[in-house]
């Protein structure tokens, strides 16, 4: 199996030697792939024409990871940088996703300085410095895509500029990596040199023929996830059927028993709901069993007809919606109601002691000269009534 990078370079060698030979039955069909790379995206444009990919290249993705179409072409920037691109496409999202993943933990094992960064085009990405380029590899929807800069600088800024212009170009599919690799204990950190697995003939390609691996069965579209947690490695197959995940459990504990009697090497397992859990490389059976315990399995319904439940989750979800909102309007009127009483009580406060001090501070109204006046504002102290004039007086 061979890197996208050595790929991209066999692929020029061949392209420039035999150009002029009929090999259009020896290629992986471009299709697919060449509409999604045009003549320019955004400031960039095409230098080169698109190149096929000879398939006995590509045997195992093909095989594997339902790869059906691939093209590569060279961009070139304003600045006259150049950029090499190799747009795969694949039968599904999980295809896509496995391709990176391969990549990725490909370029983990290789020594790269630094290793490699998390980026943020498409739907998952990563970067990295090889010792002459800067690579970015991408996947979005059904695409996977291999970058590499003209090389000179280890800034990755061009590259990564680029990235998110093709990416942006792109249908995003389902939005989102497997949720498989979500169940991984710590997935945030395993996800790095994780690998997804879409065929059972990638299993047996990792594991020796002889393994329990041997008699995993992806029918059905099983998908798994391999993962390594320091000299342990956690491997979770899924099935999409309780009665799939019933027959490989029975030729999975079946196989391990026939691998104990032989005095063979075997492998810690437990099925989980529709997960097959499997830990390789254990110190002990203790830190098999704890690694074990963090795999959680999440049951996920989905109707290969109408849902019959559909009204009953309709009301439900309109039942709670309403719901909410009445709560909210009654806590927000609750607010504005608190918070009007405490803005009239302070302004009320206010009001009053400023009237209080204009009273005691207005000096006292004579009546002399006959004049009568009513006291209605009661800023006039009141009269003492014994030094008015009585009657007769």
């Amino acid at each position: 199996m061979f890197s996208r990078k050595f790929r991209t370079f066999l692929l020029s060698l061949a392209f420039s030697l035999f150009s002029f030979a009929p090999v259009i039955a020896q290629n992986l069909p471009t299709n697919l792939a060449a509409k999604l790379l045009p003549e320019k995206l955004g400031e960039f444009r095409a230098a080169s024409p698109l190149k096929a990919t000879k398939k006995e290249l590509v045997a195992d993705e093909i095989d594997r990871d339902g790869l059906i179409s691939e093209a590569s072409r060279t961009y070139v920037a304003k600045d006259g940088q150049r950029l090499s691109v190799t747009l795969s496409t694949s039968a599904s999202d999980a295809g896509a996703y496995a391709l990176l993943t391969e990549e990725r933990r490909r370029a983990e094992s290789s020594g790269n300085e630094g290793g490699t960064t998390t980026g943020n085009i498409g739907t998952a990405s990563y970067f990295y410095w090889d010792g002459l380029h800067n690579d970015l590899v991408f996947y979005k929807g059904r695409v996977s895509v291999y970058i590499i800069d003209g090389g000179g600088s280890r800034d990755s800024q061009l590259l990564l500029d680029f990235g998110k212009t093709l990416a942006e170009t792109l249908d995003k599919g389902e939005g989102d990596i497997p949720v498989l690799i979500k169940h991984l204990p710590d997935w945030q950190k395993a996800s790095r040199t994780a690998l997804y697995v879409t065929s059972d003939k990638t299993l047996k390609r990792y594991f020796a023929d002889g393994s329990v691996f041997s008699v995993v069965s992806f029918e059905g579209g099983a998908q798994a996830v391999v993962a390594n947690y320091k000299e342990q490695g956690l491997i979770i197959v899924e099935f999409n059927t309780p009665q799939l995940a019933t027959d490989n459990d029975q030729r999975i504990v079946t196989k391990i028993q026939d691998l104990r009697n032989q005095g063979q090497p075997i492998p810690a397992y437990r099925r989980v709901g529709n997960y097959a859990v499997f830990v390789v490389g254990a110190p002990n059976e203790q830190a098999a069993d704890e690694l074990i315990d963090q795999v959680k399995y999440q049951q996920v319904v989905q109707w290969l007809g109408e849902n019959p439940f559909l009204y009953e989750e309709a009301t439900r979800e309109f039942t709670e919606t309403t719901l909410g909102v009445f709560v909210s309007v009654v806590k927000a009127s609750g607010l504005a109601l608190v918070t009007c009483f405490a803005v009239g009580g302070l302004l009320g406060g206010f009001l009053f002691i400023r009237r209080r001090a204009q009273q005691r501070a207005v000096e006292a109204y004579t009546d002399a000269g006959g004049m009568l006046r009513l006291n209605l504002d009661e800023m006039t102290p009141q009269t003492d009534p014994t030094k008015l004039l009585g009657r007769g007086n």
